[in-house]
């Protein structure tokens, strides 16, 4: 790929990822496990381990925009760290937001069809994490299909250097 064409897919990524990483912050600064409990009863471990999940996700999202601000800012443009960059991202950010390492939300990969979110929750869970997922959806899946490729690239590239 160009590097005039990875130097805008770093652009856009830098934007998704502030974008999410503002939304993320917002939630978390203003969500606690009580006011959780007092929105939906429900199980307290499992609302703690959606909130853990949360943070994950939180964290993978400011170390990409990180990332992305350093790869942008530097001159010359670094074609070979930006491609590496955005697998990154891909694997961190955008796999954790459809499959989370705890298991507490899973993708419908039928979805698709159906015209409905993707994400689905293992137990019930306050609307105000539904909202949260929804919102970030559409844009998760707008990158997710613009990073594939990266993923895809750079495995194969890492199997033929052995």
């Amino acid at each position: 790929m160009g590097n005039t064409i990875v130097e805008t897919q770093i652009k856009e990524v830098k934007d998704f990822l502030g974008s999410t990483v503002e939304k993320l912050e917002t939630f978390l600064n203003t969500t606690t496990l009580k006011s959780l409990e007092e929105e939906e009863q429900g199980d307290a471990d499992f609302y703690r381990h959606i909130l853990s999940s949360i943070r994950r996700l939180a964290v993978f999202c400011e170390e990409g925009l990180e990332a992305c601000k350093v790869i942008a800012g530097s001159q010359p443009f670094s074609k070979g760290a930006a491609e590496k960059t955005l697998y990154r991202i891909y694997i961190h950010c955008i796999e954790e937001f459809y499959s989370p390492k705890s298991d507490i939300w899973f993708e419908d990969s039928r979805a698709a069809y159906t015209g409905k979110n993707a994400i689905k929750f293992r137990d019930t869970v306050p609307s105000k994490v539904t909202k949260l997922l929804a919102s970030l959806e559409g844009d998760f899946q707008k990158i997710r299909e613009e990073l594939e490729y990266y993923e895809t690239d750079y495995r194969t590239k890492m199997l033929q250097s052995k």
